[in-house]
C-alpha cells in the first residue's frame, strides 16, 4: 500500500483525467452492449415481419448508439493518455529532484546506469500500465459483466456455455502469469548492466579506441544484450499460450452455442435475433476475457518497475538541515575535534580520531600516498558526508547547525576530475555565481590562470564547451573549474588535487595569485607534488586515514619521515612534471 501511495501521490492535477477516462469507457461499454439488443429487434421485428418502418427506426438509433459510443471511445482515449503521460512526467520530475536532494552515501546505493533505466525505461513501463488501468482495466471487466447479465437475460441456459468458459480461461490465467511474472521482474534488473555497458563505452570511447577494445565492448554489451532478449523469449513464451487457448475457447462457444441456439429456435425456445445477439455477447465476454489478460501481463511487468521507481522516491537524504539552521558563515576557520569517519555504520573507519585547528585565510597543504583518505578529509568540511564520531567546526560552529545550502556556498570544492557541462565558458563560469558580470568572470580565469587560453580561442568567453569539456585540454578544464569556484567568492577553497594537469610553472602562478588576490580565504590544497604546497603556511601529512603531521615545510623536514622521503624522492630528478609539459 505504500508503494501505491507514493506513486499515487503523482498523479497530482492529472486526478480528473484519470476520474473521466474510466467513466467514458463505461459509457463505450453501454453503448457497445446496447448494440446486440437493437440489431435483435431489426431481426425479429423488422425483417421478419416485415416492418420497414422499424427497421429504419431502430437502424437510427443503432446509428446514434455507435456515435455515441464512438465519441466516449475518443473521449476515453484522449483523456487517457493524458493522465498517463502526466502521471510519467510527474514520476520523472520526482525522482529527478529527490535524487539531487541525495547525499553522496545516498548516492553510493545506485549506479549511474540503473538510475537512467528507472527515469526512463521503467517510466515508461509505468506509462503504459498506467493508461491500460484507466482503460482497459475499467472496459474489460464492466464489458464482460454487461454482457454475461445480457446474454442471461436472453436464455440462462445458453450463457451458461459463457460461464464455464469464463472459469476455465481464468484457471488457464492464473497458472500461466506467476510463472511469466518471475522473469519481466528479472528483465528489468538486466536492463541496468546494458544502460552501464552503453554508458561506460560511450563517455570512455576514446580510451576504447586507444587499447583497440571496440571488439570487447561489442561482446559485453551482446552479452547484455542477449540476456534481455532470453529472459523476454522465456516470459513472452509462456505469455502467448494466452492466444491459442482464448481461440480455441472462443470457436468452442460459438460452436456449442450455434449448436445449442439452433435445437432451441427449432424448438421455439428462441428467436433468430437473439441468437445473433448470444454470438455477439460471446465474442464481447471472451475479447474482454483477453483484455483482462493482457491487463494482468501488462501489470506484472509494471510491477518491478514500480517497484524500483518508489525505492527512488522515498530514499529519504541521510543529510538534513536542523530545525533553525543558521545561514551565514562568519569566517573560514576550520576545526576538527577527534573525528572518525566511515562510508557506511558498520564499514572500517577511513578517517581516525583526527584533530586539526586552522585559522580563517590560512593556506594548508594536504599531501599523503593514494589510499590516505585526503579526499574524504575535505569532503567533510562542505558536508557532503557527516562525521561518524567527534565534531567538525567552521567558522566556529558545528557543520551540522548550518544550512546546508548556505554552507556550501561558502566552500567552493574543485575537483582533479571536475565537469564541465555543454554551454560557453560564460555559462559554465556563471555556475559559480549566475549573476556574476563579464568582468568579475574575466577576473577569476585572470587568478586561475585561465584568461591567456581563452583569449586565444575564436569566439573568447563566447566559446561553446561541449558536454563534458572534450574540447579542452585537462589543465584548461581544470582551470576554468577552479575560476568558477572563485566566483563563488568563497570563504573556503579546496583544491582537490585540482591542478595535477597543469605544468609547474602555471601551478606556482595560481598559487601566487590565491596568495595576493584572496588573503581572507581558507585554502586547502591537496596534491601529489611538494611543490605544489610546500610554500603553505602548514602543510597537513596524512597515512592510513590518520594525520601523522601538521606543520611548515620546513619542520616537517626535521620531524615527519613521510614527507622527507617524499621531499627526497621529488626533489632528486623525479619530479612528475615538467616546467611547460602538464597542460598538453
Amino acid at each position: 500500500m505504500s508503494m501505491l501511495k507514493t506513486l499515487g501521490a503523482q498523479i497530482k492535477e492529472f486526478k480528473k483525467d484519470s476520474l473521466i477516462t474510466p467513466v467514458f469507457m463505461i459509457l463505450e461499454v453501454i453503448m457497445e452492449m446496447i448494440i446486440p439488443l437493437l440489431m435483435a429487434s431489426i431481426i425479429d421485428d423488422g425483417v421478419n415481419a416485415e416492418n420497414m418502418e422499424h427497421i429504419y427506426k431502430v437502424g437510427f438509433c443503432m446509428l446514434i448508439t455507435a456515435l455515441i459510443g464512438l465519441w466516449a471511445g475518443i473521449m476515453g482515449a484522449k483523456y487517457g493518455a493524458r493522465a498517463s503521460t502526466g502521471f510519467a512526467r510527474n514520476l520523472r520530475q520526482a525522482m529527478f529532484e529527490n535524487i539531487q536532494k541525495y547525499s553522496f552515501s545516498n548516492i553510493d546505493k545506485y549506479s549511474t546506469s540503473s538510475l537512467i533505466t528507472r527515469l526512463t525505461t521503467d517510466v515508461t513501463n509505468m506509462q503504459n500500465s498506467y493508461q491500460m488501468i484507466l482503460r482497459m482495466a475499467m472496459r474489460a471487466p464492466a464489458s464482460m459483466i454487461i454482457a454475461m447479465i445480457m446474454a442471461f437475460t436472453i436464455n440462462a441456459r445458453l450463457a451458461s456455455v459463457y460461464l464455464i468458459a469464463v472459469i476455465f480461461l481464468t484457471c488457464c490465467l492464473g497458472i500461466i502469469i506467476p510463472r511469466a511474472t518471475k522473469h519481466f521482474r528479472q528483465v528489468f534488473e538486466k536492463y541496468d548492466e546494458l544502460n552501464a555497458s552503453v554508458q561506460e563505452n560511450v563517455s570512455a570511447i576514446r580510451v576504447v579506441k586507444a587499447y583497440v577494445r571496440e571488439d570487447y565492448e561489442t561482446q559485453k554489451f551482446a552479452k547484455a544484450n542477449e540476456n534481455i532478449y532470453n529472459m523476454f523469449l522465456r516470459a513472452e513464451k509462456l505469455v502467448v499460450l494466452n492466444m491459442p487457448i482464448m481461440q480455441a475457447t472462443v470457436y468452442t462457444c460459438i460452436l456449442v452455442i450455434s449448436w445449442l441456439g439452433a435445437k432451441t429456435i427449432v424448438a421455439g425456445g428462441l428467436t433468430t435475433g437473439e441468437m445473433m445477439s448470444l454470438l455477439a455477447y460471446c465474442m464481447n465476454i471472451l475479447m474482454s476475457l483477453m483484455m483482462v489478460s493482457m491487463i494482468f501481463v501488462m501489470l506484472t511487468m509494471s510491477y518491478a518497475s514500480a517497484k524500483r521507481i518508489a525505492e527512488v522516491l522515498t530514499e529519504q537524504s541521510d543529510l538534513k538541515n536542523p530545525e533553525n539552521p543558521v545561514s551565514e558563515v562568519k569566517d573560514g576557520s576550520i576545526r576538527f575535534e577527534n573525528v572518525s569517519f566511515a562510508y557506511h555504520k558498520e564499514g572500517k573507519p577511513v578517517l581516525k580520531n583526527i584533530n586539526l585547528d586552522i585559522k580563517a585565510g590560512e593556506t594548508i597543504g594536504v599531501i599523503g600516498g593514494t589510499g590516505s583518505a585526503k579526499s574524504s578529509l575535505v569532503n567533510l568540511i562542505s558536508r557532503l558526508y557527516d562525521v561518524t564520531k567527534g565534531q567538525l567546526l567552521v567558522g566556529g560552529l558545528d557543520v551540522k547547525q548550518y544550512d546546508m545550502e548556505a554552507l556550501r556556498n561558502q566552500v567552493s570544492v574543485v575537483l582533479q576530475k571536475n565537469v564541465l557541462f555543454s554551454g560557453t565558458i560564460l555559462e559554465n563560469l556563471r555556475w559559480g555565481d549566475k549573476n556574476a558580470t563579464q568582468e568579475e568572470c574575466e577576473r577569476a580565469c585572470r587568478l586561475a590562470c585561465a584568461d591567456e587560453f581563452i583569449q586565444k580561442m575564436p569566439d573568447k568567453y563566447d566559446t561553446y564547451i561541449e558536454q563534458g569539456g572534450t574540447n579542452v585540454s585537462g589543465g584548461q578544464r581544470q582551470r576554468l573549474c577552479i575560476a568558477r569556484a572563485l566566483l563563488k567568492k568563497p570563504k573556503i577553497l579546496i583544491l582537490d588535487d585540482s591542478t595535477s594537469a597543469v605544468d609547474t610553472a602555471t601551478d606556482a602562478k595560481i598559487r601566487k595569485a590565491f596568495a595576493e588576490e584572496i588573503p581572507e580565504t581558507t585554502k586547502l590544497i591537496i596534491a601529489q607534488r611538494v611543490s605544489s604546497v610546500q610554500n603553505a603556511d602548514r602543510i597537513i601529512v596524512m597515512d592510513n586515514g590518520m594525520v601523522t603531521a601538521f606543520d611548515t615545510h620546513e619542520r616537517l623536514l626535521e620531524t615527519s619521515d613521510i614527507y622527507k622521503e617524499v621531499f627526497a624522492s621529488q626533489t632528486g630528478g623525479n619530479a612528475d612534471f615538467d616546467e611547460n609539459g602538464g597542460d598538453n
